[in-house]
């Protein structure tokens, strides 16, 4: 950083990527290297008080170790930060570069983690604790237990004709405790699980309200129409995959074709297409935020939108071509596998591309939209037909 960009920084005040600290203490600073470590990362000012005046360090030497010491010694795991100085106004102020964290998440010396917000760090919440877990894939949200539910909560009819339909295993009043705790359907604790909840859960949405879908039909193009149809679709998982289907082939085209002599029907979006898509959406999904999927269906395309964002390593372009394959809920991603609905390579977004580009022409589009995954198909005007 030069003196310009540290006025420019100056001038617009501090921000979720700028802090400004007239001197430090070990646990304050600690806060705000893990706050950035565990947010996006960005830079510390030592030297610039609050209302952006400038102070200055006196000994630099002296602050620098300081700050290794704390980066190193109070933040858990250490965190390595870049220091530069800057001199304006006959006044020098260290700056901090503290990168975004890829050990997530950090806590600091206390026992305590931070994330940054605005412009100030904060105590993370139990669900961005989760979160930040997650992404750093020492815990799946999908294996933890519902404290507020017991065994009783969960259809065992359900369990067994999962393993009859699908592992052609037949389940007993025996076995079925061992089987339950084998897939994490229960936890060791003898707990259901969200995956064994919302899979085999007997009322999901008592213990979860928004693990379901909303799907509109809208006469137009444009969010701001009163949809023609509306569904809340609630439920196990395979009764919300099944029903939202239905809700889909309901209000989508059917096109006539000819095949030899006889005239066939096929859908103007392939099924395997927008199967896909729903599938991957409950999948992948971030459960740790309360919102449901929402599917729109407009006059020219439709939507999906899927709460969280992607999960570490995966990128937009890498799903174009099949190249990310890393699972935000594992055990519910291996019940889908068992029923045939995934193929457990990371090509599901390749395929709707493929069948989506074969069948209507035109590309399917990518997007991350605030804190949801956004997956458009196009559909073909009447006048394309």
């Amino acid at each position: 950083m030069d003196r310009h960009e540290l006025i420019k920084r100056i001038e617009k005040k501090e921000d979720i990527h700028t802090e400004f600290k007239r001197t430090i203490n070990r646990e304050d600073l600690a806060k705000a290297i893990t706050c950035f470590a565990n947010t996006d990362g960005g830079q510390i000012a030592i030297g610039v008080e609050d209302s952006g005046k400038i102070a200055g360090v006196e000994d630099t030497d002296s602050l620098m170790r300081k700050v290794d010491d704390i980066s190193f010694n109070r933040c858990e795991p250490p965190v390595t930060v870049i220091q530069e100085t800057v001199d304006i106004d006959e006044k020098t102020v260290v700056i901090i570069n503290v990168p975004k964290g890829d050990q997530r998440p950090y806590r600091t010396g206390s026992g305590l983690y931070y994330i940054r917000s605005s412009n100030r760090c904060r105590q993370a919440s139990r669900q961005e604790l989760l979160r930040l877990f997650q992404a750093a894939e020492s815990l799946y949200f999908d294996e933890t237990e519902v404290f507020r539910t017991s065994v009783s909560d969960l259809d065992q009819d359900s369990f067994k004709k999962f393993f009859r339909d699908f592992l052609n295993i037949k389940i007993t009043t025996e076995n079925i405790h061992t089987y339950m705790k084998n897939l994490k359907v229960i936890s060791s604790g003898d707990k259901p699980t969200l995956s064994g909840i919302l899979f085999f859960g007997i009322q999901p949405q008592v213990f979860f309200p928004t693990t379901k879908v909303i799907a509109a039909y809208i006469k137009g193009n444009d969010i701001s129409i009163p949809p023609t149809d509306k569904k809340e679709i609630k439920g196990k998982i395979p009764e919300i995959l099944e029903n939202t289907l239905q809700f889909l082939r309901l209000h989508l085209r059917e096109e006539h074709k000819i095949r030899g002599m006889e005239s066939e029907l096929y859908p103007e979006i392939p099924i395997e297409a927008l199967r896909e898509a729903l599938v991957n959406a409950v999948a992948h999904r971030d459960y740790t935020i309360s919102a449901p999927i929402r599917i729109f269906i407009f006059t020219n395309r439709v939507e999906f939108h899927t709460p969280g964002n992607l999960p570490n390593s995966v990128t937009i372009e890498s799903m174009k071509i099949g190249g990310s394959h890393v699972l935000r809920n594992p055990t519910l991603y291996n019940f889908l596998a068992k029923m045939g609905l995934v193929t457990d390579i990371g090509s599901g977004v390749k395929r709707i591309i493929t069948l989506v580009r074969e069948t209507v022409e035109k590309d399917v589009e990518l997007e991350l939209r605030g804190n949801e995954f956004l997956l458009t198909i196009p559909r073909r005007g009447m006048d394309e037909i």
